[in-house]
């Protein structure tokens, strides 16, 4: 499968199309403000109605899962779901099959001068492009501070 990743300020999908509004960012912040993930999934023909499970996980520079507080306490910052295409009539044999994604996320408290990855997972399993980072700026007039692993 083949995948195409964009942050953005907002996204939706309408008649199997992506609607994009502000995108092709790789920094925000610093003040936390809401955002989106824009996906397309270029099925193969062949796998066609079959289901696909999906799953995005933010992580930090360090490749840990960032957390947030939730109904259960602090949970990994995850989206799951499940998408399945089906060919259309008159498709010419052989066409890869889109599925738009729009995932929208709420204003995260995100460390400023912090590096963040959004990682897609597809039936269990990911590629190096299936993942897309942002820097959060730091507040003007902060300097940069050494990270904790640097000094130690």
């Amino acid at each position: 499968m083949r995948v195409t990743l964009m942050l953005c300020d907002h996204a939706q999908v309408a008649e199997g199309k992506l609607f994009i509004s502000g995108g092709g960012w790789s920094v925000t912040g610093p003040t936390p403000s809401p955002s989106a993930l824009a996906i397309k999934i270029e099925v193969p023909w062949d796998q066609a109605n079959t289901p696909i499970k999906f799953a995005l996980e933010l992580v930090d520079q360090d490749g840990k899962p960032v957390k947030q507080q939730g109904p259960l306490g602090l949970q990994p910052l995850r989206v799951e779901g499940q998408v399945e295409v089906g060919r259309p009539p008159g498709l010419v044999p052989g066409t890869p099959l889109d599925v738009p994604l729009a995932i929208g996320v709420t204003a995260l408290p995100l460390t400023p001068g912090g590096r963040y990855t959004w990682r897609l997972e597809l039936n269990g399993r990911t590629e190096e492009g299936w993942q897309l980072s942002f820097t959060v700026r730091r507040p003007p007039g902060q300097a940069h501070a050494t990270s904790p692993r640097a000094e130690e």
